[in-house]
């Protein structure tokens, strides 16, 4: 059978004497999108890995971790395939897969009375074109790939932390420390301590620190920019070359500090939260912030023959769409934000943190609340803001609508149904849509056309700033990658 190696996103299919080249040559560019399987060892290994090669025989390849691991392979210990990038190089070829994908790394498949049934109720598929969908674009079963992810993630614990072992289960969501020993006998043919060269000495006062890989470029400085000139005072801000926060999860709460490794193409991410089984929920919020899991590089080359953007991207190859820590603090800040200016809505999320935000424990930042909850935010007096009576009416309105819809932010239908859904809501336009579609529900292809700082970026050197029904025509030949042209024309903005 005759296959391509392709990498624009579509359905996976691996030429094996394309994939053979890259392993012999080691090339990075396909560092998480591809794993080498080799029969002679029942290994699986990433491209970069410093082992010899072995014979284009003895080798198959695999388009996921889990997918290697479901044919019976075994994670190698040099290269240590948990730490290659975790990539979406399915986005925007099937939605179902990266929705499907978000909600596993949600905890979805975790826990005994989870199953694949449900999880595709919640995409609103059949059970059987769920596992159809997720076998041709990444070459395992739903379930393989929830395991896959536990198990990678225990394993970087093992290796980046000095945890006790009951607690590293815990952390990376085994419902008991012996199902966690039976796994990691089963893949790795030895118990989870052999994998651990010191003993454990960990105070979780101290913090968990690890590293969250990416694939480069990334446009650190611009992210941080980003980050920094929206920082809530008091609750997160930027210290140097590094962002820090207050964050509260399941009515406890805690801080994180991220800062940059670009000689390991990672982020260092350290976290104080007295909770360890919510760190991979913490992880996974970080990965969204971060966008660690975009392949610019890919994106941009798609993007990069439009005559408006291509420059764009040249000057800024690296660049990232900021995430969203939480669904209801972006809407929230969002709707402070409409028709002001970002230092406005900043000294805004100010006021309603102080006014209504949840404390955090005594920390070496100053930092001292958290985002306030939808029910934290309804029993507050919102009259002191001195904002307009819609405005404050529209707070209001998403604050009942978030704590009636747990899953209110959580991709689900198409972007179009996720921005209708938005719009149902009190004082939601279409740009506030687009908005926190864009940047919690982390849609590739969302795209506020009516946003003033993407018309002014659209718009040429002594040209006409296009109207929003003409830039959203543009657009079109953006697809499904919109979302990142907005931020290079956001980045291109000369007011900013």
């Amino acid at each position: 059978m005759e296959h391509r190696l392709h990498l624009t996103g579509d359905p996976v299919s691996l030429d094996p004497l394309a994939c053979y080249r890259a392993l012999e040559t080691r090339d990075a560019r396909f560092d998480g999108r591809l794993f080498v399987g080799v029969t002679s060892t029942r290994i699986y290994c990433r491209p970069i890995c410093p082992a010899r090669t072995a014979k284009f025989v003895h080798c198959r390849f695999y388009p996921s971790a889990a997918a290697a691991q479901e044919a019976g392979f075994r994670p190698c210990l040099r290269c240590r395939p948990e730490t290659a990038p975790e990539l979406g190089a399915w986005h925007g070829t099937s939605n179902t897969v990266s929705r499907g994908l978000a909600l596993i790394a949600e905890g979805a498949l975790d826990g005994e009375d989870a199953s694949v049934d449900d999880l595709a109720s919640r995409l609103g598929i059949g059970e059987r074109q769920l596992r159809r969908l997720f076998k041709e674009h990444l070459g395992a079963s739903p379930i393989a790939v929830a395991q896959a992810r536990r198990v990678h993630f225990a394993k970087q614990l093992i290796h980046d932390t000095d945890l006790p072992m009951t607690e590293v289960a815990a952390a990376a969501g085994f419902g008991s420390l012996r199902r966690f020993n039976e796994c990691f006998q089963m893949l790795y043919r030895r118990p989870p301590g052999a994998l651990r060269r010191r003993a454990p000495t960990h105070q979780l006062a101290d913090g968990v620190t690890l590293r969250l890989p990416y694939r480069p470029p990334y446009d650190w400085p611009t992210m941080l920019g980003f980050l920094a000139a929206r920082a809530i005072p008091g609750m997160e801000g930027v210290a140097g070359d590094r962002y820090i926060r207050a964050i509260a999860l399941d009515g406890k709460a805690g801080t994180i500090e991220i800062g940059h490794l670009p000689a390991r193409h990672s982020l260092a991410v350290t976290i104080r939260f007295p909770n360890l089984r919510a760190l991979p929920a913490i992880v996974r919020r970080i990965r969204r912030v971060f966008d660690l899991g975009a392949d610019v590089t890919m994106i941009g080359a798609q993007l990069a023959d439009d005559p408006l953007l291509g420059p764009m991207i040249a000057a800024r190859p690296g660049l990232r769409v900021p995430g969203g820590w939480d669904g209801f603090e972006l809407a929230i800040r969002a709707i402070l934000g409409q028709q002001i200016t970002i230092a406005a809505a900043r000294k805004l999320g100010q006021q309603l943190v102080a006014l209504c935000g949840g404390a955090v424990p005594a920390n070496a930042h100053g930092l001292t609340h958290c985002f306030p909850t939808p029910l934290q935010l309804l029993a507050s007096d919102l009259d002191i803001l001195g904002m307009p009576g819609a405005r404050r009416q529209a707070l209001i309105a998403m604050a009942e609508a978030a704590a009636a819809d747990p899953d209110l932010f959580q991709a689900r239908g198409s972007i179009e149904e996720t921005v209708a859904r938005l719009r149902d809501i009190r004082g939601i336009g279409d740009w506030s849509a687009h908005y926190i579609a864009l940047r919690v529900v982390r849609e590739s292809d969302a795209f506020p056309a009516s946003d003033i700082g993407l018309l002014r970026g659209a718009t040429p050197p002594g040209g006409t700033r296009p109207t929003p029904k003409e830039l959203a025509a543009m657009a079109e030949a953006w697809r499904p990658w919109r979302a990142y042209a907005a931020q290079h024309l956001w980045a291109a903005d000369p007011a900013i």
